[in-house]
């Protein structure tokens, strides 16, 4: 009798091994026109592919926002443009991410609280449109 108990549990945990899970999106008409040219362009035949190829990109983009990276494109000229993702920027370390210090006078900051301290208000005042635009 044990040894039947042993064969048995050999046998369920080799079933156990990795299973592939399925995988259902609800998207959006646009996205999934997005998506079929995607895959035409890269010319991928399913899904599948296409999820496991877009899975690889994003897991590489946390991994290079965890040690802190920028993801950069160029372009032949050299012109450079950086990745603004705000997901990806939660996993960014805190010593990566820009820091900007205003100094600001006493008459801009009385000025500023006068703007923001109107009551609530549906629309921004003109003064305050202005103020942010300087």
């Amino acid at each position: 009798m044990a040894l039947k108990a042993k064969n048995r549990r050999i046998q369920s945990s080799s079933n156990k091994r990795a299973r592939k899970s399925k995988f259902q999106a609800d998207v959006a008409p646009a996205e999934d026109r997005t998506i079929r040219l995607l895959k035409e362009e890269l010319q991928l035949s399913s899904n599948t592919d296409f999820l496991s190829d877009a899975l690889a990109l994003f897991g590489w983009a946390v991994s290079e926002r965890k040690l802190g990276n920028k993801i950069i494109s160029e372009s032949v000229s050299g012109e450079r443009r950086v990745l603004v993702f705000p997901r990806l920027e939660r996993v960014a370390p805190d010593g990566a991410l820009r820091r900007v210090e205003i100094q600001w006078t006493k008459r801009e900051l009385e000025s500023l609280a006068k703007l923001v301290s109107v009551p609530e208000a549906n629309q921004p005042t003109e003064a305050l449109i202005r103020a942010m635009r300087d």
